[in-house]
């Protein structure tokens, strides 16, 4: 949970608190300063939502490009492994073939 998300639910809360009081109160005002401050608390928390959201799409490109990285330097050094075992099957052949 991100600080957005925290202070989004504690405006909310709060706005409900002083809804709750104008209402008891019969002042329409503090009801909908109330009201006020849970809109803006939702707005707050949604937008510490989608931060959250972005921040986890982020993460988990950033591990997939680093799984794709990993993988083909896996494959390269078996490519360079494959290579190095047909060079020294050729001279050995060669050397075979030369030797008397």
């Amino acid at each position: 949970m991100n600080k957005d998300q925290i202070l989004g639910k504690i405006e909310q809360i709060v706005g409900k608190a002083k809804q709750g009081v104008g209402e008891a109160a019969g002042s329409d005002t503090l009801a909908d300063e109330g009201v006020s401050e849970q809109v803006k608390g939702v707005a707050k928390e949604t937008w510490g939502n989608v931060k959250d959201a972005a921040k986890e799409i982020h993460e988990s490109r950033e591990e997939a490009a680093s799984e794709e990285m990993d993988e083909k330097r896996g494959q390269l050094s078996q490519a360079v492994s494959d290579a190095k075992d047909r060079a020294k099957e050729t001279i050995d052949e060669f050397k075979k073939q030369h030797t008397a």
